[in-house]
């Protein structure tokens, strides 16, 4: 599977190996095509495999209290699912749905710790992955603990712009359509609130909604109204 090579250089879990040990790792992988809205794993479901998405967008989300919060939402060249490929027996943490038709490369735990044990170099860079994902948790936490509502609005638009953007004519496109309810889903709010404070944006000319699609206009305006 040589074609997966230049994918597999894209990510930074892989980007410290060689070509040719890139061709090694890439057979273990196995091409998959989902279907937009399919389950990919459940929370508390035995995590076994680690998923690479060559295109489409996934939602890592948990279900508190009936209400459903989006914790992360990966694209064309992420990955997710490497904590199962630290310990043998963990059980997932959170609920894995494609938002559209992807597809996504797997790996198997068993075949890829059998190469992780022949390289230091990947052991390194997956503790290093960890642990920037955990504490991205944990500013999430904090945001939803110690934030206000329209605080918690503006700075996941932000922070999707960062992780998910373009800049096309100037200005910051989120490369993907949401909708209101899954802002709301990510910010842990309702539907009603990232209603009220986009509309407020878009007349404060900060940012503009065409098609589903955000564009930030000023992006330096939008982080001032957020906390030092």
């Amino acid at each position: 599977m040589v074609s997966l090579v230049p994918l597999l250089q894209r990510v930074p879990l892989f980007q410290d190996l060689s070509v040719s040990e890139l061709e090694i790792i890439a057979p273990l992988f196995v091409e998959r095509d989902f279907k937009k809205g399919t389950i990919l794993f459940f929370e508390a479901d035995l995590g076994e495999e680690f998923f690479l998405i060559q295109s489409g967008v996934v939602k890592i989300y948990r279900i508190d209290y009936a209400k459903e919060i989006i914790l992360a939402l990966f694209r064309d060249g992420d990955f997710f699912g490497e904590m199962s490929l630290i310990q043998k027996g963990l059980t997932r943490s959170a609920t894995a749905e494609t938002l559209e038709n992807c597809k996504i490369y797997t790996l198997i735990r068993s075949e890829f710790f059998q190469f992780l044990e022949r390289s230091p170099k990947l052991s390194l860079r997956l503790l290093e992955v960890t642990m920037e994902r955990l504490r991205k948790a944990n500013e999430q936490i904090y945001d939803l603990t110690f934030l206000d509502v329209r605080m918690r609005i503006i700075k996941v638009v932000c922070r999707l712009a960062e992780e998910h953007g373009t800049i096309k004519q100037g200005n910051w496109m989120i490369n993907m359509k949401l909708t209101h309810q899954q802002i709301a889903n990510l910010a842990g709010t309702v539907r009603e609130s990232v209603t009220k404070v986009l509309q407020e944006l878009q007349e404060d000319q900060i940012i503009v909604i065409e098609k589903k699609m955000i564009y930030i206009k000023k992006m330096e305006a939008m982080k001032r109204l957020l906390p030092l």
